[in-house]
Parts: structure tokens; C-alpha cells; sequence
């Protein structure tokens, strides 16, 4: 089945209006169709996800996924309804199917949109005097309506590891990495307004990177953020786990995070999709160790109630499916997952699609 969904929010920009993508498309980072739908659904603030980043989560309320090809195992035959930029006939089952982890029926075609791309783009990295300087920047360059195209927060463990790793050298030091774009004149209005949010929150002086190549260099090193991390302590496992909050809480919930983290004695870099108030804890450790494995545990799990406190949710992107089903309950409440589990039964009845999945 193919239902066409709303017509909302920002993702990829390419040359074009739209692009089908059926089961042999290749998407960042492995040929995955339900990956590209997922990857399609970027958010306001970071209209133009990193290579290789699947958005889930909080991120699937934005799609530029405008429809999605379905099979539910209860109706096998239906038929497609014709293609639509717009629509607001009945639910929205695109959302619902592409956000569903395979629980509900096959994805078997994608229909994004596409944004053209802009006239001049420029990337920066600055650093910090704390974690909670450069969260509070975020927050400024937001409210200031910078349109900003990524935004990206670097703890000063993950800033020390992936300059290392990269080979560029980074600050330890809490760091932001920003990108802008636009047209010529647009871009340089903005590039001075950020640079005097910047200075505000005690942030260092910024270079600007305008060239393709090092702009890409720029985010080669943030994109390898999970190898970096890892090599913070060789023949350990990687375990990553993140919650997204209102921007207005961010601030906070980041410093309360950081010190939970250092109380804990984890190795705990810190990464974030600022710009939507998603960020991510990679945690390493040696999972051959029961007492390290068990402050993980507990570790995550108040950063999934810290982030419920907060009006915000357990998971943006990772745990979505397994991780963190004891805490859906929490999020949702009963009458929530009743209701979920009642769409589950209606279109898979007999529980083929990813059982234990989820719900």
C-alpha cells in the first residue's frame, strides 16, 4: 500500500522536487530502504543530515518522507492511492509506518523530497569554557532565528577524542560545530550574527571553512565520532544511547548529564544533535566487567527519566525498538501502549512483524 503524507518540515537538499526510492536504493550507511525513509525525516535545525546519520525518534515528526509503499501482513493486495504533494484525508500512516521498526509490515517504497541546494554554505568549530557555555549558545543561536543548517555539540572528552582520532587536533574543550548556508548575502548576515552570539557565551574567535574539501574534513571528524570514542579505550565495547528535550531545558539536562556521568566513573563522551535537543551518551566499557555493565544500566536508565522530567522523551534515536521498552510505559503511560498495541494486533494479527519489538 501507498499512503502520501504531510507535507512538513525540512530534510536532505539535493537538485529536484522528489525521489522514489525503491528496494534496490542504496542509502547511508548500508542499502537499507527503511534507513533512507528514516534518513529522509530531518529536522528544522539540521536540515541537512551528516552522512551515514539515520534520524529516528523525535526526528520522524519533521519528514520530508512525503509517502511510504507498505505491506501490513492483513491486507497483502491493496492498492496504491495516487501520488499527492499534499493530503490530510484521514491518519497520518506514513509517519506511523515508517517510525513502526518493521513491526507493522514491509516498507517496500519511499517517496522523499528533495531541497535544492544553496547558493554559498560555510562551516565553523568553536570551543567552550564548559559544556553548559556551549549549550546555552545553542539555545541563543535558536532563539535568535539563525536559520541554521547543523549544529552539531561535542563534549570535551568527544572534542579531545575525535581530534586525536581525526588528526586535527581539536581543544579539549565542550565544542560546537556549526553549519550555515544560503545565499551570498544572507550567508554573511548570518555568520556575523553568530559570531556575536558566540563571543556572549565566552566561545572562541571563528575561522570559517567556505571550500567543499574542508568543510568535509570538518565533518569527516564528527562523523567518526563513535571510532573515536571507542579508541578512548581499545578491546571495549560501545554502547550509545540518547534522549531528546524541549531546547529550552537543554542547558540543564546536558550539565546534569555530565556530572551523572563523571559520578558514575564511565567513559561517557558526549555528542549531540543540538539543534532539536537531541544528544547522545557513547558509553565504553569492558562488557566483561558485571559491576561496569550494571552502572551502564542504571546510568541509562535515569538519563531516560532525567530527559521524562524534563517534558522531553527516553529516545531520539537509539533503544527505539529494545533498549528502552521499560521505559515506553513511563513515556506513554498504559493507556498509550493499549493503544499501540491495539494497532499492532489490527495489522499484524499474528505477530509476524519483529515480535518483542517495541511493545
Amino acid at each position: 500500500m501507498h499512503w502520501g503524507g504531510s507535507d512538513r518540515g525540512h530534510g536532505p537538499r539535493a537538485r529536484g522536487q522528489v525521489a522514489t526510492a525503491g528496494p534496490e536504493c542504496p542509502s547511508e550507511p548500508r542499502p537499507h530502504l527503511g534507513a533512507a525513509a528514516a534518513a529522509a525525516q530531518g529536522c528544522p535545525q539540521r536540515q541537512h543530515p551528516p552522512q551515514g546519520h539515520v534520524a529516528t525518534g523525535q526526528e520522524r515528526q519533521h519528514g520530508s518522507c512525503t509517502g511510504a509503499g507498505h505491506c501490513p501482513p492483513s491486507q497483502p493486495g491493496a492498492r496504491s492511492p495516487a501520488l499527492r504533494r499534499k493530503r490530510a484525508a484521514g491518519y497520518d500512516l506514513t509517519s506511523l509506518f515508517v517510525g513502526s521498526e518493521g513491526t507493522l509490515g514491509f516498507l517496500t517504497q519511499a517517496t522523499l523530497r528533495l531541497h535544492p541546494l544553496p547558493e554559498a554554505t560555510a562551516v565553523t568549530v568553536t570551543s567552550f569554557p564548559s559544556v553548559g557555555a556551549a549549550v546555552a549558545c545553542t539555545v541563543h543561536v535558536l532563539q535568535a532565528a539563525v536559520p541554521v543548517a547543523r549544529i552539531e555539540f561535542l563534549d570535551e572528552v568527544m572534542a579531545d577524542a575525535c581530534g586525536r582520532f581525526s588528526g586535527m587536533g581539536l581543544p579539549a574543550a565542550a565544542t560546537l560545530l556549526l553549519e550555515l548556508h544560503g545565499s551570498r548575502r544572507s550567508l554573511a548576515e548570518q555568520q556575523q550574527q553568530t559570531e556575536e552570539i558566540v563571543r556572549q557565551n565566552g566561545g572562541s574567535s571563528l575561522a570559517w571553512a567556505e571550500g567543499l574539501e574542508e568543510r568535509e574534513q570538518l565533518w569527516s571528524m564528527r562523523h567518526n565520532a563513535w571510532y573515536a570514542a571507542l579508541a578512548l579505550r581499545p578491546g571495549c565495547q560501545g554502547y550509545s544511547t540518547d534522549v531528546c528535550v524541549p531546547i529550552s531545558r537543554l542547558p540543564d539536562v546536558v550539565v546534569e548529564t555530565k556530572q551523572d556521568l563523571q559520578a558514575s566513573g564511565l567513559t561517557g563522551p558526549m555528542v549531540g544533535h543540538v539543534g532539536d535537543g537531541n544528544f547522545h551518551c557513547i558509553l565504553v566499557f569492558n562488557s566483561h566487567d558485571p559491576e561496569e555493565a550494571q552502572r551502564v544500566h542504571a546510568f541509562t536508565q535515569r538519563l531516560g527519566r532525567r530527559a521524562l522530567a524534563a517534558g522531553g522523551t527516553c529516545t531520539g534515536e537509539h533503544g527505539v525498538g529494545l533498549g528502552k521498552r521499560a521505559l515506553l510505559q513511563e513515556e506513554l503511560g498504559q493507556e498509550g501502549l493499549d493503544t499501540l498495541r491495539s494497532i499492532k494486533a489490527a495489522l499484524d494479527p499474528h505477530n509476524l512483524m519483529n515480535p518483542g519489538k517495541v511493545l
